[in-house]
This record gives C-alpha cells, structure tokens and sequence, in this order.
C-alpha cells in the first residue's frame, strides 16, 4: 500500500478538530507525504460542508461530503458503501464525532447521558464496524479514534463525555487486538483542551485557570492534533497499534 492512493473517511468533518483533519490530510495528499482522497461526514451545518469542500478543493485531492447521523448503525452502514464506491475503497477511518452536554451528575438527564454515549461512542462502533470487512479483504488500514485526556482522568460536571471517551479508549484497545494480524493499526488521540468552539464559551477566568493545569501555558490548536492524525494514518506508524497518545501540552503526564 506505500505507493498507492489512501482513501480517507472522517466522521464529524466540518468543525474544530474534525475540520483540520480534513485539511491535513487533504495537504498531505499535495505535498507528497501521503497521498488521499477524503470523504467526511457531517450531520447539520450544509453551509459548513460547503466551505470545507470549496476550501481544500483547491488543493490536489477528491473531497467528497456526506450528511448523517452518526449515532445512527444504519446511517453509518449506507454512508460508509456510498463513500467508499466514490473514493474507490477505503484506507483511513477517522472517527472524530463528538458532542459534549455537560452537567453535574445530580442534574444530568438520561437524555444528557444517552445522547453523549450515542453519538461519541456508539458511533465509534458503527463506522468501525462498517469499514471492517474491506479492510480485512485489503489485508489493510488505519483507524484512529479521537478520545480525550477527559477519559484518562474525569473530570467534574462532564460525567457522560468522560465515559464516552473512556469508552473509546477501551474500544480502541480491543479492537486493535482483533485485526491486528490483518494490517491494520487501531489507535486513539487523546486532545486536552483545544481552541475550538467547546473553550470559546470559557469566560477569561475559567480560560485562566485552565491554562495554569498545562505545563505549557497554552491552549492547544486543532492542527496539533491533526498532525498526530496523518502521522498516524501514515505507513510511518505502522507498527504503532492500541496505543492512546495525548495531545495535551503535558496536562496529564
């Protein structure tokens, strides 16, 4: 496979951390380092989806969107078969969809909990399963799950998001056991806190004290974790499997 086109599938595309996956690897495709065609899946911004395809459709790669609902087994199942008669197949699975509903446990609602679990985990689950057998058949792939450092540690008020996210990890885990002897590599990124659309709601107290919990004195950018993501995705990661790396300024060493 070192020499042939990968074709890439990113759930949760069109923001934030989702988004500059779509970038690296569409630039990567440019510049040589790994050549990709991407497909990304989105569920509600159309406008966003526009932007993305008209912005890294000037660069030398296939772009293609798809809109469903990730939490949804069968919506994965049918985006998954259209995405890879399009792209021809399939290399790269990101699975980067992800909400937050946060709340104290005492208030948390079921539907708080259930809707985190369903579309940050369950999700994880449906494309997995969905870009199993031709990547089994190609004796080949890469999948990489965005977790979070939230799933390593806990953390107060977001109950739901730290179970899904250790969800993912254990997930990850396992199922890099089962396909490994097929050529195929599972691993996780864990993000700390990103400049995205989540810590933009953070007053400059909050903003403050956050950064104090981070060696580096810094937010992260969502293009820090995207690098990780297309080294990850890479044949220079091929013997890197079930493994969980943090993207966290050092918060969590």
């Amino acid at each position: 496979m070192a020499n042939k086109t990968k074709r890439a599938i990113v759930t949760g595309g069109t923001r934030g951390i989702g988004r500059a996956i779509v970038r690296e690897l569409a630039a990567r495709s440019c510049c040589g380092v790994l050549f990709s065609d991407v497909a990304f899946i989105y569920n509600s911004c159309d406008e966003c989806a526009d932007e993305i395809q008209k912005e890294v459709g000037t660069l030398d790669t296939k772009i293609y969107a798809f809109k469903a609902d990730a939490s949804s087994f069968e919506d994965a199942q049918a985006t998954i078969e259209e995405a890879i008669k399009d792209l021809g197949g399939v290399d790269i699975l990101v699975n980067n969809a992800g909400i937050t509903r946060d709340n104290l446990l005492l208030r948390m609602t079921e539907k708080e909990f259930d809707d985190v679990i369903d579309i940050n985990l369950k999700s994880v689950f449906n494309y997995t399963k969905a870009v199993l057998k031709p990547m089994i058949q190609q004796r080949y792939g890469r999948i990489i799950n965005i977790a979070s450092v939230v799933g390593l540690i806990g953390n107060a008020g977001q109950a739901n998001y730290a179970a899904s996210k250790a969800g993912v990890i254990g997930f990850t885990k396992s199922t890099a056991r089962e396909v490994a002897s097929r050529g195929i590599t599972v691993n996780a990124v864990a993000p700390g806190f990103i400049e995205t659309d989540m810590t933009a709601k953070l007053n400059e107290k909050q903003r403050e004290a956050l950064i104090n919990t981070i060696p580096m004195s810094r937010l992260g950018t969502p293009e820090d974790v995207a690098k990780v993501v297309g080294f990850l995705s890479s044949d220079e990661a091929a013997y890197i499997t079930g493994q969980v790396i943090a993207v966290d300024g050092g918060m969590t060493m």
